[in-house]
């Protein structure tokens, strides 16, 4: 085996997999997979997945041979949900890699700066941190079982960076402070009228559908492509350092009662009282 995993043909957490836990990886017809794979938790991100993700976008990203990644989840009822509700946020500050203890901003750095098209392939929920996924890749399809929608401020938190400011570009500002101050859900269909996703189809042509599109994209000058994803990112790139100094702000507020009182009200299954930990 060579030393460098990320030189290696790679198929389903097979030869050359580096060992990821959370996701699977594979790379076939010129298309990178990577599939969140914590259906049990609908895929939400915990501190290790959040790394392997960062870490197969990077792999996928700079191999000459991939020209699309696709971002997905396992099963059939969510895309993500955001962070893992078992991992206290007040505990990862400090602890781990990036500003909020688990590398966002890595991933979220990584979908913007690959050279090639990322797309997001989206089936049943992408709410919170799935979300934000969804608006940072540069295209997305969905299932008409697909649902989206922001739930940070039910939890005490916010993605004080792309997941606001390019959520606003992406759907316009009116339409973007809804989804985050109601915290209301959207299905597919509405979601595409919005400008949020490319299209929606029937759950079961859902992989066809992207199979179709990444063939296409593959069909093109990969040079062009790169130059085009530059072009557009430019006009945004000052969102990059807002979100940096928000999750600065957000590690913060990770400490303090208001936002610890989402985690523990879902815990405890009851309605959390933000306005009483506020003291």
């Amino acid at each position: 085996m060579p030393q460098n995993p990320h030189d290696d043909p790679n198929t389903p957490n097979g030869p050359g997999d580096p060992g990821y836990e959370d996701i699977v990886y594979e790379e076939k017809d010129h298309v990178a997979t990577i599939t969140f794979n914590r259906p049990a938790k609908l895929n939400a991100f915990r501190g290790q997945t959040y790394a392997e993700v960062a870490d197969a976008l990077q792999r996928a990203g700079w191999n000459r041979d991939i020209g699309v990644i696709v971002l997905t989840g396992a099963g059939d009822r969510a895309f993500a949900v955001g962070g893992d509700s078992t991992e206290k946020k007040s505990d990862r500050v400090g602890r781990g890699r990036g500003i909020l203890g688990v590398p966002v901003e890595e991933v979220q750095s990584a979908i913007r700066d690959v050279p090639k098209p990322v797309i997001a392939k989206v089936r049943g929920y992408a709410i919170g941190s799935g979300n934000v996924l969804v608006t940072l890749c540069d295209l997305a399809i969905a299932a008409e079982n697909a649902v989206f929608g922001q739930a940070g401020p039910k939890m005490g938190s916010v993605d004080p960076g792309f997941g606001t400011a390019l959520l606003a570009r992406t759907i316009g500002e009116k339409k973007a402070r809804e989804m985050w101050f109601t915290c209301r859900k959207y299905p597919a269909a509405e979601a595409l009228r919005m400008g949020l996703i490319n299209q929606v189809v029937p759950n079961d042509e859902l992989d066809d559908e992207v199979d179709r599109w990444c063939r296409e994209i593959n069909a093109l000058s990969p040079t062009a492509l790169a130059i085009a994803k530059r072009s557009f990112n430019a006009d945004s790139e000052s969102i990059r350092g807002i979100g940096h100094l928000g999750f600065q702000a957000l590690a913060l507020y990770f400490g303090t009662d208001e936002s610890k009182e989402g985690g523990e009200a879902l815990r405890a299954k009851r309605t959390p009282d933000f306005r009483g930990a506020m003291g």
